[in-house]
């Protein structure tokens, strides 16, 4: 008797939902042989992203035309994948100081600590609240699915596109309706999981890694960074204030008491304190010129020192 999967019943199965017979036997595994499986999934999950890059490139350029005009970054999802986007638009703010997102999850936030499965069909919510959050052209949307089939996030991204949204679609599979909905897709074809259907494994791992990567690169573009100190970084605690005063001296090659006056001056805005201490003008002058340059500190700094000659 033949047990092997019949490849044309398989055929329209996603990846992300077939089952890998070579882990059959999981349940009998030692504990040694698991994790080295669960390990190796793992890093396909990052190799994966390598493939994509010209199409995570194609995302951030799209962002970043929207953000840098003003715009907001709204994610939708469900189950995991919406998760993730909670995750990442909840690290925005502390990491660059950045708090226009929107997360429309499907089941509402409470699906965000409690799993809501049914919510993933509801298709009339996914337009509904698309249209409460008055998404629009000034916009970047990113809808997120590990099938690249769940219905109420490829519904929120063709919503969203209707309304005039950049559309990112970021899906675990080679094709499917989210990657054709949307106008910059993200294929992260990780295949069949260990734990077969568990889509926090791999593919999880692969569209926490792209979100990580999209917002990063484009917010660090949009003045979150100078150089590789996170510079839009909120100080609100003992560790970070600390980081702060790291940070601003380093930037600003002055030492932790000039960098500490620097931040007191500037009322802890990172930013501003490094222009202040780097670029030897007050605070209101140092915001004057971040708020002309896109609170771009390499930028404000050029713009002072030309102004000085």
């Amino acid at each position: 008797m033949n047990d092997a999967p019949d490849p044309r019943t398989t055929a329209a199965i996603p990846g992300t939902e077939r089952v890998d017979e070579s882990f059959a036997d999981l349940d009998t595994w030692p504990l040694a042989r698991s994790l080295e499986a669960l390990v190796d999934g793992q890093r396909r999950a990052i190799e994966v992203l390598a493939a994509a890059l010209p199409q995570l490139e194609a995302a951030a350029a799209g962002i970043e035309g929207r953000l840098a005009a003003g715009g907001r970054l709204v994610y939708a999802g469900a189950g995991t994948s919406g998760r993730l986007a909670v995750l990442d638009a909840a690290e925005l703010p502390p990491t660059f100081g950045f708090e226009r997102t929107v997360v429309l999850m499907a089941g509402g936030a409470a699906a965000g600590t409690t799993a809501k499965e049914g919510a993933e069909d509801d298709e009339e919510d996914a337009v509904r609240r698309v249209a409460e959050a008055a998404v629009g052209p000034a916009d970047a949307f990113i809808g997120i699915a590990a099938s690249g089939g769940t219905p109420y996030t490829v519904a929120a991204v063709r919503a969203a596109r209707a309304a005039g949204a950049f559309t990112v679609g970021i899906a675990n599979v080679a094709e499917g309706p989210l990657l054709a909905a949307a106008e910059a897709p993200i294929a992260l074809d990780t295949g069949p999981e260990v734990l077969a259907g568990s889509t926090r494994l791999a593919a999880g791992t692969a569209q926490k890694a792209a979100l990580n990567l999209l917002s990063t690169a484009v917010l660090v573009r949009l003045g979150g960074a100078y150089g590789n100190l996170m510079v839009g970084m909120k100080p609100a605690n003992a560790k970070l204030r600390r980081r702060a005063v790291a940070m601003v001296a380093r930037a600003a090659a002055v030492d932790e008491a000039t960098a500490a006056a620097a931040l007191a001056a500037a009322d802890h805005d990172v930013r501003v304190a490094v222009v202040v201490a780097k670029g030897g003008v007050d605070a209101a002058r140092a915001r004057a010129a971040l708020a002309a340059h896109g609170d771009r500190v390499r930028d404000a700094l050029a713009a002072l020192a030309e102004g000085h000659r």
